[in-house]
């Protein structure tokens, strides 16, 4: 089959032929049908050996949709034909957390060398992808694969941010969205759905603030040093009650700590590398700094059901598994507008 793989340290993703997995004990063999690109990926491509943690090569995507195409020995509860979106952080099934769902949170991964897959076991930018377990695999019905497969992570990472800040976000509160890109983009929305706060998207680039007002932002303003001063004078000098940073850059951790009020929430998301300091006098009194990871398996479920209502509305580029290094070039250079996903 073909597959998108990194190759070694520095090399750039390249399409190869390798040979076609078959589904061992408990297993699922899925017929890829879309998968995400996210910029995960690309900061997996900058890592040194020492920071990778895992083999090379490795078949890219952490973000999949598939047909059931065959099951291994004991694995139940799906059928084959079965549209499933995959659940990304994979754990050991049996800790405290793993018990709650809340598999992105194992307790074990680590110790027991689990990786999701994309981000350290074969993925999804392939013809097939092998799921380590049924519980991995959530049907999707009739939901189109294009449009589904970024919302396993581009939206059940925001959704889970978003929940964490529930009790804040009422009437009359405000929530700052830095990046307005693959996760922003469908935060506004969630944010839009579930709550009623006022939304302040912040971008680098005009084409993506146009992007946050069309799909719910009240507000959008370049992230420049202006920014946190244009924030203040929105909520007469409080400062937001939730800041959310889809980047997690150095410049724009900076940003949030500047735009936050006094007992509010900065969750930081992006893995641009990025960190805020924590002490008496940094930040406003009582204010929560947080680094979420992805989602547990029932708040996917909750992401797609908002998909069948038809709440969301993802923007997606679509390349073939051949076009996906140049999807992944886009991505790098930050022209993708939306989600980029490829379709094998």
């Amino acid at each position: 089959m073909k597959a998108l793989q990194y190759p070694s340290i520095g090399a750039a993703p390249t399409v190869v032929t390798v040979p076609d997995p078959r589904p061992g004990p408990g297993q699922v063999l899925l017929k890829v049908l879309a998968a995400g690109a996210c910029h995960s990926d690309v900061a997996v491509m900058s890592f040194t050996e020492d920071q990778l943690g895992f083999p090379l090569p490795l078949t890219l995507g952490h973000e999949g949709v598939g047909r059931v195409e065959a099951l291994g020995e004991g694995a139940t509860g799906l059928s084959v034909g079965e549209h499933v979106a995959v659940y990304g952080p994979w754990g050991c099934g049996v800790c405290r957390m793993c018990a709650q769902g809340r598999e992105n949170y194992c307790l074990r991964a680590g110790e027991l060398h689990i990786f999701p897959p994309g981000l350290g076991a074969p993925g999804a930018m392939a013809e097939y992808l092998i799921v380590d377990d049924a519980r991995h695999c959530v049907p999707i019905g009739d939901l189109d694969p294009v449009t589904t497969a970024p919302l396993t992570d581009a939206g059940l990472t925001p959704y889970h941010a978003i929940k964490l800040s529930l009790d804040k976000l009422v009437a009359g509160s405000t929530t700052v969205v830095i990046g307005a890109g693959g996760l922003g983009h469908v935060g506004i929305q969630l944010l839009r759905a579930m709550t009623a706060t006022r939304v302040v998207a912040l971008d680098i680039a005009e084409k993506k603030l146009d992007l946050a007002l069309s799909v719910g932002a009240h507000e959008a303003f370049l992230s420049d040093e202006d920014a946190a001063g244009k924030i203040m004078e929105l909520t007469g000098g409080e400062g937001a009650e939730v800041v959310l940073d889809f980047v997690g850059a150095p410049p724009t951790t900076a940003l949030a700590g500047r735009c936050v009020g006094i007992a509010g929430d900065v969750t930081v998301v992006g893995i641009a590398g990025g960190a805020l300091s924590v002490g008496f006098g940094t930040l406003p009194y009582e204010t929560t700094v947080r680094s979420p990871y992805w989602g547990s398996r029932a708040e996917l479920a909750e992401v797609l059901e908002f998909a069948r209502q038809g709440t969301l509305s993802i923007h997606v580029e679509r390349y073939s598994l051949d076009e996906a290094p140049h999807a992944y070039q886009r991505l790098h250079d930050g022209e993708v507008q939306g989600r980029a996903v490829v379709v094998p």
